[in-house]
């Protein structure tokens, strides 16, 4: 008797391509509807593509995306430019896909603006930008409307996702520290959101991977993501008991810069003393003094995989909720030396 509970392989490009003996990037631009092949050849790949129910660019074209950003997204996306760089990913592949995206805030309307939006405009498909809110969650897992949740996820699984993977990137950040010597860290953030737990998780998990201790004592938490709220907590932090540590790690870049405007003001030089670390790789911090050492979160790839993944939904070829975590990458610049005891 066959097995009717045994989920549909997921066609992939590389299929199409052994199909059609073609490379998978000749697939992927006669699918997206690039320049480049042959008018004979793209027809072929089009009509094997379409025969497995993979998606083609002409399927999905015209249809309209609602991209909701939640209060979050729309506070970062006014102080630096990470959550503009979801959004320029997100607008190039749709234009790939000739899909029309429209931008919408949540900010102070929550979900019954949510309702509202979706009623008035009738997406084809819903993004959900930096949203956490349980009942917006909810609601889109229940109304059915294919919707990917983009920089989060959804700790049930009722809805697919892309974000970065903050764990892994946090731990190599750590590591990158303790690789130079360094043994007492403190750890910098705003606490509140998943994503941003996943990235005190990484840093606990490679300094006990190391045998170092990382109680909250090594935590130092704000109020914001401002460079002010980073450089009173270290003021604080120096002004009440003797430096007792070499490096630091901030969930931000932009908490980055509060932290070494804290340590000048105590006459503490970066590197020579404190080596400082960010998180997002935001263009400016190439600029400072010293060159920002940082970990970088692939913003522009997340808002592209995030249209792909709602693409795959539009068209059917996706039937299961999927969550997909991108790698992020070290950046080594001049904030980062061999560590110096502390006081």
């Amino acid at each position: 008797m066959p097995d009717t509970d045994r989920p549909v392989p997921r066609i992939r490009l590389k299929d199409i391509a052994d199909r059609c003996g073609v490379s998978t990037s000749t697939v992927s631009r006669a699918l997206s509807g690039r320049p480049g092949v042959r008018a004979d050849l793209r027809a072929r790949m089009i009509d094997a593509a379409r025969q497995a129910g993979y998606p083609v660019a002409d399927a999905l074209a015209g249809q309209r995306v609602l991209v909701a950003a939640s209060g979050a997204a729309m506070t970062d996306y006014g102080r630096n430019q990470f959550t503009w760089h979801v959004l320029d990913g997100m607008r190039t592949r749709a234009r790939s896909l000739d899909l029309h995206l429209m931008p919408f805030s949540l900010e102070g309307v929550g979900l019954a603006g949510l309702r509202a939006g979706v009623a008035d405009r009738q997406p084809a498909g819903l993004l959900l930008l930096t949203v956490d809110e349980r009942d917006v969650l909810d609601h889109c897992a229940a109304a059915g409307l294919p919707a990917v949740i983009v920089n989060g996820d959804d700790p049930w699984m009722r809805i697919s996702s892309v974000a970065p993977c903050n764990r892994s990137a946090a731990r190599l950040a750590t590591d990158h520290l303790l690789d130079h010597g360094h043994r007492d860290l403190l750890f910098v953030l705003r606490p509140g959101r998943t994503t941003i737990q996943r990235r005190l998780e990484g840093w606990r998990d490679a300094l006990s991977a190391r045998g170092l201790p990382a109680g909250d004592d090594r935590v130092v938490t704000v109020r914001d993501w401002v460079p002010d709220q980073a450089e009173a907590a270290v003021h604080r932090r120096l002004a009440s008991c003797r430096r007792d540590f070499t490096a630091v790690l901030c969930a931000a870049d932009t908490l980055a810069a509060g932290v070494i405007k804290a340590l000048a003001a105590h006459g503490l030089a970066v590197p020579d003393q404190v080596s400082v670390m960010g998180m997002d790789d935001l263009p400016v911090v190439e600029f400072w003094q010293p060159p920002l050492t940082t970990i970088h979160v692939p913003g522009r790839e997340m808002g592209h995989v995030a249209l792909e993944m709602l693409g795959d939904h539009l068209s059917g070829a996706a039937t299961l909720p999927r969550r997909v975590e991108l790698a992020c990458r070290l950046v080594e610049r001049g904030s980062v030396a061999s560590a110096r005891g502390a006081d």
